[in-house]
């Protein structure tokens, strides 16, 4: 799967280039920069890909140059509904993408900074399980769903984003609230339960401990892998701790000696990402559910790990 940068040209012309020419930062985009990270969350939780949140990015700004901002009463929603409006239509164009793509497709992980983790609902938002459970929603529900629950817009702003009566909004931000309810973590899992888990999981898989494995996987987790036809995964979920945890030790078992794993955040979640002759290689987050790993997460598609070089920033408030 491309990361979408070649479905359209770009116009190379944009915010930081403008501002760097002319020496100071007109109004336009001052508020568009003040405003950037938020709006680079709503389109990265919409998609689950940071190339594609990038190029919805683009398309936000280039129009926002052409809106007379006289008009404009409220800067912040009228970029959050262009957003919103391109990142809708970036999403159908990802699906048909994902229908052809090799084994199962995970979202991009991002290399994140603590203050992410700090905010909660943030964390919880972006984390590689929520966006899982927002991939089983409809493009408008999953809209809805993250402009209403992430970023508490209002009925009204959320119709003028995905252009429905304010009416229907509520009738599908109940449906996709239910909806992600039935499928969401079970219960609240602190940074430190992960770090707890990720620690016990890192040492058996070292030492080959299939016991000790065995003791903090679930019995029904399930592995996915993503390796986008271009490095070697599981093409389809691996149910079951005793197959997950003989799977993980053999595999690790071929590459001993050349590999390392180590503990990062990722998508404001504590995660491993493991190395191999000191290459970034894999990045493995985790589902957590009463105190148990139920899921791992395997991203392998180095398409996909461009975003683990740098820290990236992500936001529910404009600034």
């Amino acid at each position: 799967m491309t990361s979408g940068n070649d479905d359209h040209a770009r116009d190379t012309t944009g915010p930081g280039d403008q501002r760097a020419r002319a020496g100071r930062t007109d109004p336009a985009t001052e508020a568009f920069l003040a405003h950037r990270n938020l709006l680079f969350t709503v389109a990265y939780e919409m998609l689950g890909s940071a190339a594609d949140a990038e190029d919805v990015l683009q398309e936000t700004w280039l129009r926002w140059t052409g809106v007379d901002r006289a008009a404009v009463r409220d800067e912040r929603a009228y970029l959050v509904r262009i957003t919103t409006r391109q990142a809708l239509t970036r999403l159908r164009t990802l699906g048909r993408r994902k229908e052809s793509y090799v084994g199962s497709w995970l979202p991009e992980p991002l290399l994140t900074a603590p203050d992410v983790a700090e905010d909660v609902m943030l964390a919880d938002s972006v984390s590689m399980a929520m966006l899982l459970v927002l991939e089983t929603l409809a493009p408008t529900e999953r809209a809805v769903f993250v402009l209403r629950e992430v970023f508490a817009l209002g009925y009204d702003e959320i119709a003028g984003a995905v252009d429905r009566s304010p009416a229907a909004v509520r009738q599908i931000a109940h449906r996709a609230r239910a909806h992600v309810a039935a499928r969401r973590p079970r219960g609240t899992v602190s940074p430190a339960e992960t770090r707890s888990a990720l620690d016990a999981f890192q040492r058996a898989v070292e030492t080959g401990d299939l016991q000790g494995l065995l003791d903090v996987l679930a019995p029904d987790v399930v592995l996915v892998g993503d390796g986008g036809g271009v490095k070697q995964a599981v093409l389809v979920p691996v149910p079951g701790a005793d197959r997950v945890a003989r799977l993980l030790l053999a595999g690790l078992g071929r590459v001993a000696g050349r590999s390392a794993l180590r503990r990062t955040l990722v998508n404001g979640r504590p995660a491993l990402v493991m190395y191999l002759d000191g290459e970034l290689d894999t990045v493995l987050a985790v589902r957590m559910d009463d105190g148990l790993i139920t899921g791992l997460y395997a991203v392998r598609n180095p398409e996909k790990l461009s975003r683990m070089e740098s820290g990236t920033a992500l936001s529910r408030q404009a600034g």
